[in-house]
């Protein structure tokens, strides 16, 4: 199965060209399997998962899947269990899995442990939009796609490729058989979308004629291991009783500004694997 994701900041229309790239997929004869991740509300807890009425007709399409899902406060703009549920749509038969991200912007970068193409999409911008370009999601990008290309702003889009192609040449690419690309494109009218397609198809066949794209998912499977590992050692020591008393106690002396925040953390620990020990 090939992985794609596509994260962007909000309003750069990744669901639309999200939508446009599974229909192209399933033209060429593959199975399309989306995951949607929206955020959730800090307050509630709640999300709306729209991604789902924003993708009516591949949604429809009886040779995909669409599932919008919840972060859940999850960092990095992907769902804690993704990963697994990316899986669970191989083993389902889809030769295709695209992963869209929350779109909180340079922090979307968790994704790239889960996909094999990372395909960071932008609205037409420019001058101090671009000095983020330094950091964050676009280091670990490989594709680069110019959105919202079209009617008057496909001028402003076209010298937007030409600032992001500039930009990307002071960073060190992450593969050694891949220069990212910088394309353009419109969601809305279709143009150019089929390029963005072609070149995706592209880097799999380059990336796994190099042996590079299954380096890369074994890197995957040991980052996700020890991520997972940290999670359940959280998990266990938020639930045990016996420390809670303790952590509320420090988390006042750390909210009061009485004891340095790494003091406490490490106390907690502590605490936790000697009540382990003795047990």
């Amino acid at each position: 199965m090939f992985r794609v994701g596509v994260t962007g900041p909000p309003g750069a229309g990744k669901s639309s060209l999200l939508e446009r790239l599974g229909n192209l997929a399933i033209e060429g004869g593959g199975r399309v399997a989306v995951l949607a991740v929206d955020p959730s509300s800090d307050q509630s807890g709640g999300s709306i998962l729209g991604d789902k009425t924003r993708m009516e007709e591949l949604s429809k399409n009886p040779s995909a899947y669409v599932r919008p899902t919840p972060s859940r406060g999850h960092k990095g703009g992907v769902a804690r269990n993704t990963a697994d549920a990316a899986a669970l749509c191989e083993a389902a038969g889809y030769n295709f899995l695209m992963v869209e991200t929350v779109g909180g912007g340079q922090a979307d970068t968790a994704v790239a442990d889960i996909v094999d193409l990372l395909m960071l999409v932008l609205p037409p911008a420019g001058g101090d939009q671009l000095q983020g370009l330094k950091k964050g999601v676009v280091e670990v990008a490989d594709l680069l796609v110019v959105n919202k290309a079209d009617g008057e702003m496909k001028d402003v889009a076209e010298h937007s490729v030409g600032e992001y192609r500039a930009a990307l040449s002071y960073l060190r690419p992450r593969s050694r058989h891949w220069l990212p690309q910088v394309l353009s494109c419109s969601a809305r009218t279709g143009e150019g979308v089929r390029t963005v397609w072609e070149k995706a198809l592209e880097f799999r066949e380059m990336m796994e004629g190099a042996g590079e794209l299954e380096l890369r998912r074994k890197g995957q499977r040991k980052r996700l291991m020890w991520s997972t590992v940290k999670e359940a050692f959280e998990d266990r020591l938020r639930a045990d009783p016996d420390i809670q008393s303790k952590v509320l106690k420090l988390e006042r002396e750390v909210l009061l500004g009485t004891l340095n925040p790494r003091l406490a953390a490490i106390d907690i620990a502590r605490s936790f694997f000697d009540s382990k020990q003795a047990c």
